[in-house]
C-alpha cells in the first residue's frame, strides 16, 4: 500500500480535490488514516450486507474507489452473489480492477464508469438487496441528492438495503467546532502534519458537502425509505441504514 503524501510540502493553497492518478494511487492509504475506525466501519458494512443480501439479488457500490468495499461484500457472501462498482474516476477504476484480479474475483465482481452527478438513466441498478454509498454521497451536489437517493429506492428489491457512510456536521457552531478539532488531532497521530491537514481541508472546501444528521434522515425518509437508522458515529463521521419496507407503509395506509 503506498503511502499518501498527496499535500505534503508547500504550503500553498492546494486546488480543489480531485480523484485523479495521484490521488488513486496512494487511496487505500488515504482512506484507513483519513477515516476514524475505518477498518471497523468495513466489518460493519460487511456485516449488515451479509444479513441483508437476498440470494439471486445484485450488491451495487456506488463510488466504488479501488473496490475495497466490494471485495469485502463479495468475500463475505456466496459465490452465488455479484457485485457492481461505478465510480467516475478512471485511475480509481483501474486500481479497482487490478485488486478485483489480484483476488481472483473478476467473474463476480466488475466495476464501471458512472457518474451520479450526471445522467442515472446511464446507469443499469437493477434487482439489487444491498446498495452502499461509502464516503460518497457528501461528494454529490446537494441540488441532486434527492434524486439519486429516490432513484435508489426505486431500483432496490422488498427488505433490500442502503448503506451510507460520510462526514457529518452538529446542529451546533462550537460543538461543530470541537469535533473537527478532534478530528484533526487524530490525523496527526496518523502521521499527517498540520501543512497537509490544512491544504487537504482548502482543497475539500468547494468539493465536499456534508449534511447533518437530521438533515440526512430526512433525505432518507421523504425518499421512501421506511426505517432509517444511525449504525455508527465517531464524532463527525456517521453510518446510516436505510431499509427499503413497502409492506410497512401499506400497513399504515
Amino acid at each position: 500500500m503506498k503511502r499518501d503524501t498527496i499535500f505534503h510540502g508547500s504550503p500553498k493553497r492546494a486546488s480543489d480535490f480531485e480523484f485523479n492518478a495521484d490521488v488513486a494511487a496512494v487511496f487505500d492509504d488515504m482512506l484507513v488514516r483519513s477515516i476514524p475506525f475505518y477498518l471497523e466501519q468495513q466489518s460493519m458494512i460487511k456485516s449488515i450486507g451479509k444479513q441483508f443480501w437476498i440470494p439471486g439479488t445484485m450488491v451495487y457500490d456506488l463510488g466504488c474507489s479501488t473496490a475495497t468495499t466490494l471485495l469485502g461484500l463479495c468475500q463475505e457472501l456466496p459465490a452465488s452473489a455479484h457485485c457492481i462498482g461505478y465510480d467516475n474516476s478512471l485511475p480509481m477504476l483501474e486500481q479497482a480492477r487490478q485488486k478485483i484480479q489480484a483476488s481472483n474475483l473478476q467473474e463476480r465482481v466488475q466495476v464501471r464508469y458512472g457518474d451520479l452527478n450526471g445522467a442515472l438513466s446511464a446507469l443499469a441498478l437493477e434487482n439489487a438487496s444491498v446498495i452502499t454509498m461509502c464516503w460518497t454521497l457528501q461528494f454529490i451536489r446537494p441540488l441532486r441528492r434527492d434524486d439519486v437517493v429516490h432513484w435508489i429506492y426505486d431500483r432496490l428489491v422488498d427488505e433490500g438495503v442502503l448503506i451510507v457512510t460520510d462526514k457529518i456536521l452538529t446542529d451546533n457552531g462550537h460543538m461543530n467546532r470541537f469535533f473537527i478539532d478532534f478530528y484533526y488531532e487524530f490525523k496527526k497521530r496518523q502521521g499527517y502534519s498540520e501543512t497537509e491537514i490544512v491544504r487537504k481541508r482548502e482543497a475539500l472546501e468547494n468539493v465536499l458537502i456534508p449534511y447533518r444528521v437530521e438533515e440526512n434522515l430526512e433525505l432518507f425518509r421523504r425518499n421512501g425509505f421506511e426505517i432509517v437508522e444511525p449504525f455508527f458515529q465517531w464524532f463527525n463521521f456517521a453510518g446510516f441504514l436505510c431499509v427499503k419496507k413497502p409492506a410497512l407503509r401499506t400497513a399504515t395506509s
